[in-house]
């Protein structure tokens, strides 16, 4: 019999806290439902330890002293042992109801992840009170697809189910609200099987607030196109610059080049000098790209190595 932990991630969130751990329980009683802490400063950790506990639930909570949400998922995916995860938000922004179909393609052996799709149906665009969000999430989306050759539909959806391969495969780094990305951009980049099940998705009750801030959040996903380019694919990114790097070293030669066909003597020497210096720059740019995809390259055989070895129970021992 496998076992199921649900990971719910909450700052500061007394308001819905409560109502999340009995959507969970009553859709999965089975499942063991952990609380994660992140630092709260109201009636958060209180409110789930007398929810749980009223409930009779398997599971608890967890405190993280360090914030963000990267930081309180990798706790609980350090603390907690399990054949099956389920992570969602403590808001009530993603249905209980919606857990069984994402459960089914991991039980089944078809997926390392499930992701809960929240733009197939068009709910995230009714309910998303952000458009600037809405633009970043398109732009992320476009870019991860484009890079990767998959055709992801939700690369930022905060629901998802994960086999314990994933898990134990999955080194976490990231720190805060870009850890679903990085999930993708993890399984992608790994080969791992990923399925999209469309789901619901509704805004925050009254009286309780996103942690999300646009300004903020609008820096965050720059700096995660940056990191996917520069992490994820070095070549490109290296190459790019060294191209950008080299093209200018070309037009600032132009001055130096005429100077040279006319009189066979050099009048801009610090032009020279500069365009020079431009495409050495190119060269080491471009070195730079080729070592780094080489390195990564050779870490993608060293993770398929350890998936090998990694015991993982199939279809029939999960069911």
């Amino acid at each position: 019999m496998s076992v199921t932990a649900i990971i719910l991630p909450a700052y500061n969130e007394e308001l819905t806290v409560g109502a999340t751990l009995e959507d969970f329980h009553n859709a999965l009683p089975s499942a063991a439902i952990w609380v994660v802490n992140n630092r709260s400063s109201d009636a958060t950790q209180q409110r789930a330890e007398e929810t749980l506990q009223r409930l009779g639930c398997k599971g608890g909570v967890i405190n993280e002293s360090r914030p963000g949400k990267g930081n309180a998922v990798r706790r609980a995916l350090l603390d907690i042992d399990a054949d099956i995860y389920v992570l969602a938000d403590a808001d009530l922004t993603y249905p209980a109801s919606d857990i069984h179909a994402l459960l089914k393609p991991v039980v089944s052996g078809e997926a390392d992840m499930v992701v809960g799709d929240r733009h197939s149906h068009g709910k995230y665009a009714e309910e998303n009170k952000r458009p600037l969000h809405g633009f970043g999430n398109r732009l992320v989306r476009n870019l991860v697809n484009g890079l990767f050759g998959a055709n992801l539909a939700d690369i930022m959806s905060g629901y998802r189910v994960f086999n314990r391969r994933f898990v134990k495969s999955y080194p976490i780094l990231v720190e805060g609200f870009e850890i679903e990305t990085d999930m993708t951009l993890h399984a992608l980049d790994k080969r791992l099987r990923i399925v999209e099940v469309p789901c619901d998705y509704r805004d925050r009750p009254t009286g309780s607030f996103s942690k999300l801030n646009t300004v903020k959040d609008g820096i965050r996903v720059l700096s995660t196109i940056w990191n996917i380019l520069r992490y994820y694919r070095p070549l490109w990114f290296f190459g790019g610059a060294a191209l950008l790097v080299a093209l200018l070293g070309l037009l600032t030669a132009l001055p130096v080049a005429a100077d040279w066909i006319r009189e066979q003597y050099i009048h801009h020497v610090p032009l020279a000098i500069l365009a020079t210096g431009l495409e050495l720059v190119a060269v080491v740019l471009a070195s730079i790209g080729l070592i780094l995809d080489s390195i990564t390259q050779q870490d993608r055989r060293r993770f398929e190595l350890e998936l090998l070895k990694m015991k993982h129970p199939g279809p029939s021992d999960i069911n």
